[in-house]
This record gives structure tokens, sequence and C-alpha cells, in this order.
């Protein structure tokens, strides 16, 4: 049996590794890795992308004063920078640091970025393209900026199942 900790070769049936002083297995079968992949919970569908009920987060934005908008803008910039498979992508860190830097004109800019990606991953599926950049600029131009948030989380919902 070998050790779970360093490797070390041991008997069968001994408890502790003659090696390093770990504790070994009971069962010598348990040393032997599974073959499959072992899931907790369901795997994450849409390249990683995980669907958010958009409801709660308007509520929990409104509720914390935006700090989980914070959050969520954060998590739909991951997401579409798993859409978008580009490995020079701007985090979502940067990006709500930009954001509180440049007093939100930059999120304007990350709109209209997010709704090129999403059209982009739209028409990779086969789905039409809807130009919908400019909506998510006009919108938060007009101060409504969580609509813009609820629309893009609508596209990744959908395109998490697709």
């Amino acid at each position: 049996m070998n050790c779970p900790k360093c490797g070390a070769s041991n008997p069968n049936g001994g408890t502790f590794c003659a090696s390093c002083g770990a504790p070994l297995p009971a069962d010598t079968q348990s040393t032997v890795p599974p073959t499959q992949p072992q899931y907790t919970q369901m795997p994450p569908t849409g390249n990683g992308i995980q669907q958010r009920n958009i409801a709660l987060c308007i509520i929990l934005s409104i509720v914390t004063c935006g700090i989980y908008g914070l959050y969520w803008l954060y998590t739909m910039t991951e997401d579409t920078n798993r859409l978008s498979r580009d490995p020079g992508a701007t985090s979502g860190g940067i990006v709500i640091l930009l954001s509180i830097v440049t007093c939100s004109i930059y999120l304007w800019y990350w709109m209209y970025k997010r709704g090129e990606i999403l059209d982009r991953a739209k028409v990779e599926r086969g789905l039409p393209s809807s130009n919908s950049g400019i909506l998510y600029i006009i919108l938060a131009f007009f101060g409504l900026g969580i609509v813009s948030y609820a629309l893009i989380q609508n596209e990744l919902n959908n395109l998490a199942t697709a």
C-alpha cells in the first residue's frame, strides 16, 4: 500500500507510514484513484457559467446599497470572459476598480463590450445576434444600469443552457 501523503510503499495492514508516520487508510481499495471525477455538486454547464436569479440579484443590490451589485458585476465579467475565451480579458476586479476611478464611465464601455461578447457567443451557437451593447449603454446613460445588468445576466443564463 502506498502512503497517501508521501507516496512511500508500506506493507498491507499497516496503520502508519514507515517513512513519514502519516496514518494509512484502513481499506487498501481507498488508495486506488477513481477513474471518473467525483462531484459533490452538479458540474457547471455552459463553459462554467452559473445561472443566477435576476430578481434576487436586483433585490440584494438594492438592500446592500450596491455592494452586491459590485459582486454581481464581478461575476458577470468573469462569466463573459469565459465565453470570449480571451486570456487577456480584463478581470472582474479591474473592471470594478476602473469603474470606481472613472466615476462609472468605464462601466459604459464595459457594457458595450459585453454586448459584443454576448452577440458573438450567440452567433457561435447558431442564435440570432441582437446588437444589444448599444441598448446597455443607453439604459446606463439614463440611470438604468441595473436594468442593463439584468439583461446581461438574462443573456448569460440563456447561454449557460444553450
